[in-house]
């Protein structure tokens, strides 16, 4: 009987740890989702300042927060569509990767045409 109740935390603490990578690996999809959500989302926020600006109105409110929502909406499908991809961290790491850091030398040389330095 002994044996039951140990292979039962076994069990049991193999699932928790199963549990808690899940989550330590969705944490960063999401912040990702996020991210990518908030870029068409701050777009129609702007756009939808400057349309209330221009008529600071009834009508232009709802047409600010109508492209405020179109915004939020494009945001949230095209960061669902990289989730369902490669994820939304392939995707940010891709959009954010700096190809002129890869090749630091390839900077040092000096341009021959450029008559702004003086040497």
């Amino acid at each position: 009987m002994s044996d039951k109740p140990k292979s039962l935390i076994k069990k049991s603490t193999k699932a928790l740890d199963e549990a808690f990578i899940r989550i330590l690996e969705v944490i960063p999809e999401v912040i990702g989702f996020l991210q990518i959500m908030i870029s068409p989302l701050a777009i129609g926020i702007v756009l939808g300042a400057l349309i209330y600006a221009a008529e600071p109105s009834r009508l232009g409110l709802t047409l600010g927060g109508c492209t405020a929502a179109i915004g939020l909406v494009i945001g949230v499908l095209w960061a669902a569509n990289e989730w369902k991809g490669k994820g939304t961290v392939h995707f940010m790491s891709r959009t954010m990767a700096t190809p002129e850091l890869d090749d630091p030398e390839a900077d040092d040389e000096p341009d021959e045409g450029r008559m702004d330095r003086v040497e």
